[in-house]
């Protein structure tokens, strides 16, 4: 049986989990459109871009380093990741309701919370990749 050293885990592949997030969105943009109209789709839209975007953007940050000798740096990236996310939420929704105020602030709010429910199917769209053998 081969041991695996903390240096031999990889990070997870999060591709699926903010695919996941992208469909919920165009399904709500979708949904939106053809029951409320055009501006009720652009209002979806604009509420999950709110959530997609910042963890997008924590994903791009808090996992470009890896390796148990790097763990300091690991944990520094994570919540310089984390305050980026939360910032640029804050953000965007001062954008989205100021610079572009959304038609039917209903929709926004509710393809935000349905795109931040993806969340919650972490466990099954986060791909686990298999140990190394060291």
């Amino acid at each position: 049986m081969h041991k695996t050293t903390p240096a031999a885990l990889r990070r997870p592949q999060v591709a699926r989990l903010l695919w996941g997030q992208a469909l919920v969105i165009v399904l709500a943009m979708l949904l939106a459109g053809l029951t409320k109209g055009s501006s009720a789709a652009i209002s979806a839209l604009s509420g999950g871009l709110v959530c997609l975007l910042p963890n997008l953007f924590f994903a791009w940050r808090s996992l470009r380093v890896t390796g148990a000798r790097y763990a300091q740096a690991m944990v520094k990236a994570f919540y310089q990741a984390e305050a980026g996310k939360f910032g640029l939420t804050a953000v965007l929704f001062a954008f989205f309701f100021i610079a572009v105020p959304p038609s039917n602030p209903a929709l926004f709010f509710c393809a935000y919370v349905a795109a931040m429910a993806v969340h919650w199917l972490g466990p099954w769209l986060v791909k686990r990749t298999p140990y190394t053998r060291t």
